[in-house]
């Protein structure tokens, strides 16, 4: 038994559909990920740190109290195995989109965190690269309005495209700020 208006056939609700999909289309930004560089650094940083620690909780238990206590040394190898995964979990949470007037930002694997930036509210952009994010060839972005709740933050860049991003938002955020 078929529901619906009589003139409700399947090519009219597939005509309605792509119509519709065509009108959502512009809505939807283009998100962008983040480049895989910024992942490799965080699991290099997991691995020299949590290793020395396993080699510490291994070695000295094991060495003072017996090699029953070098057992310890199973808790952060547990902890490194756990982080290498949640690490990319994250990594693939962060994605940034640039739209007409604002940039969004969404983070987050349990708790889903979109921040809009409005290119009119930015007052400073800067590019930032500590010595580890140099020596793998990142930059951040990192974007600063009247607000500080609203600073937003765009980790692990390759720095040409952070700078370009530097650059257009700069230039997005002048344009509009000057009919303020």
């Amino acid at each position: 038994m078929e529901t619906g208006s009589p003139d409700d056939t399947g090519a009219a609700r597939a005509a309605k559909a792509v119509d519709t999909a065509e009108d959502t289309s512009g809505d939807e930004p283009v998100w962008t990920g983040l480049p895989p560089g910024l992942l490799r650094m965080r699991r290099l940083l997991l691995v020299v740190w949590l290793g020395l620690l396993t080699l510490a909780a291994g070695l000295l238990p094991g060495l003072f109290l017996g090699p029953f206590w070098a057992a310890l040394a199973l808790l952060p190898l547990a902890l490194m195995v756990w982080g290498w995964v949640m690490l990319e979990r994250n990594w693939r949470s962060w994605r940034y989109a640039e739209r007409a007037d604002d940039l969004l930002i969404s983070r987050g694997v349990l708790w889903r965190e979109e921040t809009v930036v409005p290119y009119g509210r930015m007052q400073l952009v800067e590019v930032t690269s500590g010595p580890v994010e140099r020596h793998f060839g990142l930059a951040s972005v990192q974007l600063h309005t009247a607000a500080a709740a609203t600073d937003a933050t765009i980790p692990g860049l390759d720095p040409t495209e952070a700078e370009r991003l530097r650059d257009r938002l700069t230039e997005l955020g002048e344009a509009r700020s000057a009919g303020l």
